[in-house]
């Protein structure tokens, strides 16, 4: 990184957390994130004295919750396999707090603002072996002291599109050298393998392991049990769609097209899981089904079961409700945000719907070219391909084959990345075989 360039990132990060230190307390994304770092080097530090330094530490980063997933999978396999590894966990953003805190790891926390004392602080803290980012969020200071200090650094289901910022001109400049100091790189497709190499990374180091996502959906969806407190109150022969993760914006197009749909099919019904599940955002659902006569309670209460729409006021079940589904909806292909994962549904057997603005999702593209999804843009459109899915049983039975195979099809990277892993954190290839 260059001089000017390094003192400008380090003055954001400073700033960063001056406004962390004086910042008012509140629900506001912002105002968590700034917050919840309050204090993080005492966290670390007061962690410091559980850290066993006969043991090795693996550190893994992600920073939200579709990162974290990809991340999980290689969490779980050390666990199991390796006890003798200590494991620690961190992640960026606060919709990312209640999943990290779900794993099964000895210390996790956010990621400090990307400063040197911060850095150094953790560094010293943790004392890691090895250092894994899930994806591509790497942190340039934090790389850069990891680095002088020995630590080996790494990337699981790395993926660059071809609109990623990182290959401007800014972003080049300011992670060529993050990119350079990776050791192992894996990446989710041989497309991804030569853009990273392109980012800076020697291209001897990087190689194709695929995408964890596909093994962490499989798992959940094998896994799932239908007769949970959950799940078994909703079970249904009626035709089902799950509309998951959907803003304002997949809204308006779903609900144009849903009466008709309904006046095609009577007997389908619509379980909607908002992206964000404000008392704002539901109470205007429950206006827009009111307005349309059609029935609906939110998810728990007695008569779920028989309502025409069943909404989701709760966060960390949609991946369960999408085995109930006979068509899912998936959104953010609305929203400039981006789609949400398309592969949680279709790792059911399930047809997916999801909107225009989905090039940047791989596993979109590729499930319509399977057949197992389709990218609507209008209501008539989302009419058509409902009605199809909704109303012809042999055409969704073709469509959720398809997608199911898609899924299937992606398996093994799981497996793949706790190869590299356990590279990196034996580099002398004097790895002790793992525990039977």
């Amino acid at each position: 990184m260059n001089t000017a360039l390094h003192l400008v990132y380090g003055a954001v990060g400073q700033l960063a957390r001056s406004a962390a230190a004086l910042a008012p307390a509140g629900d506001a994304k912002w105002r968590r994130s700034l917050t919840a770092r309050r204090g993080i080097r005492k966290r670390y530090a007061w962690w410091a004295r559980h850290r066993d330094p006969s043991r090795p530490l693996l550190w893994m980063h992600a920073p939200s919750v579709g990162e974290g997933l990809q991340a999980r999978v290689v969490i779980d396999l050390v666990r199991q396999r390796r006890p003798d590894i200590q494991l620690a966990y961190t992640f960026y953003s606060p919709s990312a707090e209640s999943f990290a805190h779900s794993l099964s790891v000895d210390f996790v926390d956010y990621l400090p603002f990307d400063t040197r004392g911060d850095a150094v602080a953790v560094l010293e803290a943790l004392r890691p072996t090895a250092l894994v980012f899930s994806k591509l969020d790497v942190w340039p200071v934090l790389v850069g002291e990891a680095e002088r200090r020995g630590v080996r650094l790494g990337l699981i289901s790395g993926t660059v599109s071809d609109a990623s910022s990182r290959n401007g001109l800014f972003a080049t400049a300011l992670l060529h050298e993050c990119y350079e100091a990776l050791d192992r790189v894996g990446a989710a497709s041989d497309a991804d393998a030569e853009r990273i190499a392109s980012l800076g990374t020697e291209r001897n180091r990087v190689v194709v392991t695929g995408d964890t996502r596909f093994d962490q959906v499989w798992a959940r969806a094998t896994a799932v049990n239908r007769e949970s407190e959950l799940l078994a109150p909703l079970a249904s022969s009626r035709p089902t769609l799950v509309a998951g993760s959907t803003w304002p914006s997949d809204e308006e197009v779903l609900f144009a097209a849903w009466p008709a749909v309904k006046r095609d099919i009577p007997d389908a019904r619509l379980i909607i899981a908002p992206h964000e599940p404000t008392t704002e955002h539901l109470s205007s659902i429950e206006e827009w089904a009111e307005d349309e006569r059609l029935s609906l309670t939110r998810l728990g209460a007695s008569d779920a079961a028989t309502s025409d729409i069943i909404l989701v006021d709760r966060t960390g079940v949609l991946g369960e409700l999408y085995s109930l589904a006979t068509a899912a909806f998936v959104g953010g292909g609305f929203h400039g945000a981006g789609l949400h994962s398309v592969l949680e549904p279709a790792a059911f057997g399930v047809p997916v719907a999801f909107g225009p603005r989905h090039s940047n999702s791989r596993e979109a593209v590729q499930l319509a070219r399977s057949r197992g999804g389709d990218s609507v843009v209008t209501a008539d459109e989302t009419i058509e391909v409902l009605q199809h899915w909704l109303g012809d049983p042999s055409a969704r039975e073709v469509a959720g084959a398809a997608a199911r195979a898609f899924v299937q099809r992606g398996l093994g990277a799981g497996e793949r990345s706790y190869k590299l892993v356990m590279e990196l954190l034996f580099p002398a290839g004097v790895t002790p075989a793992d525990p039977a």
